[in-house]
């Protein structure tokens, strides 16, 4: 793809009580989407935020959210994240039979965001392919959901190249994001690699000057 790659903090890491700020110095360093770890506490065991978070940040930033539904029951928040400003709505594959993923995706379509499937670091790329007709971006964890912080589990590299080979071979429009132990010293490999856009957490918010981490990001965001 010739497409611009995308830097997605993840604001799970920013500090909650200079959130709006934080975000700010981000998009000033070239940040380009919010990334929103929405956890319940049962399909991963941490809590995070809500709804009413993405609509209170709406009014600090123009830039769109990805909403992560790293939840049991997504679909009683589909509607209250697209209503929040959430641009994109991430569904995982694992919940499997126990929701209608094909439907829930259809109807994030419908509703004007675009609809995204998550692969959690031990599910074969291959668990993607039914999906594909339905998506318009495919997320890869690579660290066990839950917790920021974690460093790249081993065989990441591998992974992004299988996906994005099984991504291409059906519509190479598809953009595929990479979620968990993103760093300056490993962006580059894993955009050669196939991925689009970027998600990373504590590599910006850690950085004593958040702008600048943002703009080193982005320039080693090469094809």
């Amino acid at each position: 793809m010739n497409e611009p790659v995308i830097l997605a903090p993840s604001i799970l890491a920013a500090d909650p009580g200079r959130l709006a700020d934080q975000m700010k110095q981000a998009a000033r360093g070239g940040a380009a989407m919010w990334h929103l770890d929405v956890m319940d506490g049962h399909f991963v065991p941490n809590l995070s935020f809500g709804p009413h978070i993405c609509a209170g940040l709406r009014r600090y930033t123009e830039l769109p959210f990805d909403a992560h539904l790293m939840v049991d029951n997504p679909s009683r928040l589909i509607e209250p994240f697209i209503t929040a400003g959430a641009s994109s709505v991430v569904l995982h594959v694992e919940l499997g039979d126990s929701v209608p993923i094909p439907q829930m995706l259809r109807e994030i379509k419908a509703a004007g965001a675009l609809p995204t499937v998550s692969l959690c670091p031990q599910t074969p790329p291959e668990a993607v392919g039914p999906y594909l007709p339905l998506v318009g971006r495919v997320l890869l964890m690579s660290v066990e959901p839950g917790y920021g912080g974690q460093p790249l589990l081993p065989g990441s590299l591998e992974r992004v190249r299988a996906l994005r080979a099984i991504i291409d071979r059906f519509d190479p429009g598809i953009q595929l994001q990479l979620d968990g132990g993103v760093t300056p010293e490993n962006a580059g490999d894993m955009i050669r690699a196939g991925a689009d856009v970027l998600i990373a957490g504590s590599a910006v918010f850690d950085a004593p000057d958040i702008e600048a981490r943002c703009r080193e990001f982005i320039s080693l965001m090469k094809r």
